[in-house]
This record gives structure tokens, C-alpha cells and sequence, in this order.
């Protein structure tokens, strides 16, 4: 069955009253009458679901091809009851808490730099993608969305705050960081580097292995049924204005903003590549081969290989150098949020301090509501490789900070200690989840630190009952994850939210609310960007743009968007779990 199918896997459609909760099972609705159903009583459990995908969703026309996207059913609440009883009438009881927004895994791009590989799409996915050109307006618009909501579907709260998890830019690159943060902030945003007249990437090489917007030539994108858009590239690179959050907003760090492409290590070797004025835009299969088996598991070979294809590559381009494509360091990636012109709704760093600039120690705590504390990890392992760890002394300063906000917590025997002085609800954010933490190589920023994984991360978050979830990005999947346990107010949610260059493109509002009745509820609403969903292949305009981009990565041949949409249990819910001390 389709994955974006009106029938969206859901079961138990027993509401009995408006206040009663759709318990979602991973099966389907017998009949479109009864997705209204539940839509109808999702509706009336909040306080609006207007422009949420409560409301509507984009949806596929037809079946095969290059499908074009027109608005759908949205997605009715899936209440689950993995970690506590649902009781009836919470919803006249429920206190509101907080409301908050997460993005994550924009990946702003400049798809003009010379390292980039784009021609190893067809054994990497992320390499290449039609729609990349558009990551900075795709990432605009969706700022433009939280703009015009303001407030959370559940709680009316207005958002407290919006928190990117990681992978902010594609390439760790000074000019994808300047335009990330213009985006965030707003102002004016020129996404093209290189020379300022022209469009110098892969999209007009007329190599049949991508898609070239411009020109007629049947690339293999095209003869796929993608479309040819006079103007494209000039307008994808064109000045234009952002309006930056009107919310507060903090920044995680992510692979992608650290390394390589999100898989080198940078050691500063390479620096002349990113600035220089040769681009590999194609070479033959066996290299190309080698290079992404290397990327994934060897990338000191990698590089090696990587200088040699420079010189003898089937296809490299020449092209105008830029200096701003500079790679940047963890303590300028701090440094940068400091710059008053990002400041922005605020705070003043975004997370970041002068300390953490000096340091590079990318973590941090900060206050979502009155009762409510959020706390940023920096996942990243410099050693190479897209997945993560944390190191001994991060694991002890986030230690430090649990016990801080917690009254009560318990040992590792399973006794419990009281006598902390805080009691906040905790919501932990970082780039990687639970089960991509597993890269335990040495960090070179902290060579003799033991490094360690996911599974001992959740052990430690389940000592503390006041921490009520985790939030993070990278698998640019919507998952949501129940990590039970025996004494009930040991357990927390794991809210995995898919990226926002990826189809389908979404991000999430997350509220909070004491149910009056020993549990707390955590409501996760998927947003999409403010694009309409029609297109008009004639139209490059901003706002045509940022609908575009929405479709062509629907279409994107490499995707998997069935995996990345996630179930129905993954959407829109309402999680309840114990609360503390009850």
C-alpha cells in the first residue's frame, strides 16, 4: 500500500467523545469516512490545527512517474500509551507546559563547492540531489510557517523557542554557515558562490547522470519525466530577502557541520580544495565505487584517492575560487552565532557563549518555560565517519546538569537519592540518536577521552525521572521511540524528526502539559514549509522556488521516501508518560 495513501496505517479509531484519544495501532482506516472521523476529533481535542499536517498534508497525484504534489487528508492524532495510562478527561484537566519547535538536518547548501560529490549518488543518496539548489529559500520557508502559527495546536502557548538539531549546513563551509544564520535571523541572502554572474555546479554540466534544469539535452533525470525550467539556476543563486524567526532560536551541532561532507575528518589538509578552482564532476564507475566504500570505512584512504581523482577525473571543471568557502572550526562555528548581525529574535549566541567559542565545547543548557530546562549536546566525533558519540567529560557535565534540575534521581544499583535542588521537566536535544552513536574512534579534539554510545546514554538519562524526552535529527527519518522501564517514572521518549532537504521536508512543534492526574503528555505536530503544493514549471519566483523544492524532492530518484515519512505512530501523537514522583 502506498505510504502516502488517504488508508495511512492507522487502526482504533474508538474515540467516543471529542476528548477521547485515537489510539493508533499501525493498521488502517476501513474507509475514508473514517479518517473524517478522526480528523474531525483530533480537531476538536485542540486549539487550532490550522496550517499543520493535523490539517492537511501533501500528497502524490498519480502513481508512476514524476508524480506532482496537491494537498491531502492530514494526519490525525495517533495517542500513545506505551509508558503510561491514557485517562479520561485530561484534556479539561490538562495544564499547559511549554510549546517549542524542533528543526532539523537543513543542510544548507552551496552546491557550487569544489568539495562536493555529487557523482557518487548512486551509492550515496545524500551526494546528490535535483532539489539542493534550493536548500537556502526551501529553509526560509519554513521559517515563514512557524512565523504565521506562532502558537502550539495544544496548548495555544506561544513557542518559547526553536531549536535546530544539527547538520545547520551541508558542507561546514564559512558561506553555508553566513547563509544559515541570515536564514534564522533575516536579511539579505545570495546563495551562490564563486563567480556572482553564473551558475558554476553540476546542474548545467550537461553529464547525463544529473538533472540540468536549463538546458534540453535528455539527461537521465529528465528522460525520468523531471522538468526542464528556463531560468532556474539564475534564480535559484538570485539575492532575496529572509524574514528570520520571530521566535528565540538555539542551534545543536551536527556531523555535517563538522566534518567533511559529514564523513572526513578535517584536519586542515584540505582546505585548499574547498577554496580552490577545480571541481570533479564525474569519473568512471570503479573509482567512483571505491570512493564511497572508503567514505563510509576508511577516509584517510578516501582523501588520498580523492587528491589522485583531481588530477585525472574523467570530468573536472574549472571554476571561479572563493575564499569564503572556507571550512570552519567548531570554536568559529560558536563564534559566528555570536556576530550581533545574527542576533536576530535572540538570545545573544543562540546557545553559544564566549566560553564556547574560546573552547569549542558545544553544549549547553537552556531554559524553554518556567519548569521546563533544555539541554544541547554536541554528538559529533571528529574522527570521521557520519555517526556519533559523546566523551567522558560532556557525559559528566551532563550528569552534573540533570542533577541540577532534578530533586531526585537514582544510582546505578537502583537506590534512589533525594535532596537535588531543582525539579524541571528536562527535554534533551542532540544531532544523532540512540542508535547512531556508535562511532567510539578517538576525537582528535580529545585524543585520550574515552568516547561512549547511545545505549549508555539512554542508561543514564533513565536514572534521572525528570528527563522527559530526547530530541534529535540525523537519520532525516520521522521516528518516535518509547524507552520503558520497570518504575514507570524512569521512562522517556526518543523523537527522531526526518530533515528538511529531504522529502518530507518536515519539522515539528512539541508541547507539553500536565494531564492533573500523575502523567504528562508530550504533543509532536509535523509542520511542513509555507509553500503552496502546486507548481508552475514557468514560474521562479521566491515562492515558486520553495514549492519546487518541495516536489522535486518528492521525486528525488535516490530517496526513500516511504522510509523517511515514518508511520502513522511517528506523525502526530500525543506520548504520555509518568510524571515525575508519581
Amino acid at each position: 500500500m502506498s505510504p502516502f495513501s488517504r488508508r495511512r496505517f492507522i487502526s482504533g479509531a474508538g474515540a467516543a467523545t471529542a476528548g477521547a484519544a485515537l489510539s493508533l495501532a499501525g493498521g488502517t482506516f476501513a474507509s475514508a469516512a473514517e479518517v473524517d472521523r478522526a480528523l474531525a476529533s483530533t480537531a476538536a481535542r485542540a486549539v487550532t490545527v490550522a496550517g499543520t499536517t493535523l490539517e492537511q498534508v501533501a500528497t502524490p497525484d498519480g502513481s508512476t512517474g514524476y508524480r506532482r504534489l496537491q494537498a491531502g487528508p492530514g494526519w490525525p492524532l495517533a495517542v500513545r500509551a506505551d509508558l503510561a495510562a491514557a485517562q479520561s478527561g485530561r484534556d479539561d484537566r490538562r495544564t499547559p507546559l511549554a510549546s517549542f519547535v524542533q528543526f532539523t538536518d537543513l543542510h544548507v547548501a552551496d552546491t557550487e563547492s569544489p568539495m562536493r560529490f555529487e557523482y557518487l549518488a548512486r551509492w550515496n543518496d545524500a551526494a546528490y540531489r535535483p532539489q539542493e539548489a534550493l536548500t537556502v529559500r526551501g529553509a526560509s520557508s519554513l521559517v515563514e510557517r512557524v512565523n504565521s502559527l506562532g502558537t502550539g495546536p495544544y496548548t495555544g502557548l506561544p513557542f518559547s523557542l526553536v531549536m535546530a538539531t544539527g547538520d545547520n549546513t551541508d558542507n561546514h563551509e564559512q558561506i553555508e554557515l553566513d547563509w544559515y544564520l541570515s536564514v534564522m535571523s533575516g536579511g539579505q541572502v545570495t546563495p551562490n558562490s564563486g563567480d556572482p554572474t553564473r551558475y558554476e555546479g553540476v546542474q548545467n554540466s550537461g553529464s547525463s547522470i544529473y538533472w540540468n534544469p536549463e538546458l534540453s539535452y535528455r539527461d537521465s533525470y529528465k528522460t525520468a519525466g523531471f522538468p526542464e525550467v528556463p531560468g532556474f539556476l539564475g534564480a535559484a543563486g538570485r539575492p532575496f530577502s529572509a524574514p528570520g524567526l520571530k521566535a528565540p532560536w538555539y542551534t545543536t551541532v551536527g556531523n555535517h557541520d563538522d566534518s567533511i561532507e559529514g564523513t572526513l575528518p578535517d584536519l586542515g589538509l584540505l582546505n585548499s580544495l574547498y577554496t580552490g578552482d577545480r571541481k570533479i564532476e564525474g569519473c568512471n564507475d570503479a573509482d567512483a565505487a571505491k570512493l564511497a566504500g572508503l567514505l563510509q570505512h576508511d577516509p584517510a584512504q578516501a582523501v588520498l584517492l580523492l587528491g589522485r581523482l583531481l588530477t585525472d577525473a574523467d570530468a573536472v571543471r574549472e571554476i571561479t575560487p572563493d575564499s569564503r568557502r572556507k571550512p570552519f572550526s567548531t570554536k568559529e562555528f560558536a563564534q559566528a552565532h555570536l556576530n550581533p548581525a545574527y542576533t536576530g529574535a535572540g538570545p545573544v549566541g543562540h546557545g553559544f557563549t564566549a566560553a564556547a567559542a574560546a573552547s569549542g565545547n558545544l553544549y549547553y543548557t537552556c531554559r524553554i518555560a518556567d519548569g521546563v530546562v533544555g539541554i544541547s549536546l554536541d554528538t559529533t566525533n571528529a574522527a570521521g565517519f557520519a555517526d556519533g558519540s559523546i566523551g567522558t567529560a560532556q557525559l559528566s557535565w551532563l550528569e552534573q546538569q540533570l542533577q541540577a534540575h532534578s530533586d531526585h534521581w537514582y544510582n546505578t544499583d537502583g537506590s534512589t537519592v533525594r535532596g537535588g535542588h531543582g525539579n524541571d521537566l528536562v527535554v534533551v536535544f542532540s544531532h544523532h540518536t540512540s542508535t547512531t552513536m556508535g562511532n567510539l574512534l578517538p576525537d582528535p579534539r580529545h585524543l585520550f577521552e574515552k568516547r561512549h554510545n547511545g545505549d549508555e546514554l539512554v542508561a543514564l538519562l533513565q536514572r534521572y525521572p525528570n528527563v522527559v524526552a530526547w530530541v534529535n535529527g540525523h537519520s532525516h527519518e520521522n521516528r518516535i521511540t518509547a524507552h520503558g522501564h520497570a518504575v514507570p517514572e524512569r521512562a522517556f521518549w526518543e523523537v527522531n524528526t526526518a530533515s528538511h532537504i529531504d522529502y518530507p521536508q518536515q519539522a515539528r512543534i512539541i508541547e507539553l502539559t500536565d494531564n492533573g492526574d500523575g502523567t504528562i503528555s508530550l504533543f509532536t505536530t509535523l509542520i511542513e514549509s509555507a509553500a503552496r503544493y502546486d507548481t508552475d514549471f514557468s514560474d521562479t519566483s521566491d515562492e515558486g522556488l520553495a514549492a519546487l523544492y518541495r516536489e522535486l524532492a518528492f521525486n528525488d530518484p535516490y530517496a526513500t521516501p516511504s522510509v523517511k515519512l515514518g508511520t502513522s505512530l511517528d506523525h502526530n501523537t500525543e506520548l504520555l508518560l509518568a510524571k515525575p514522583g508519581h
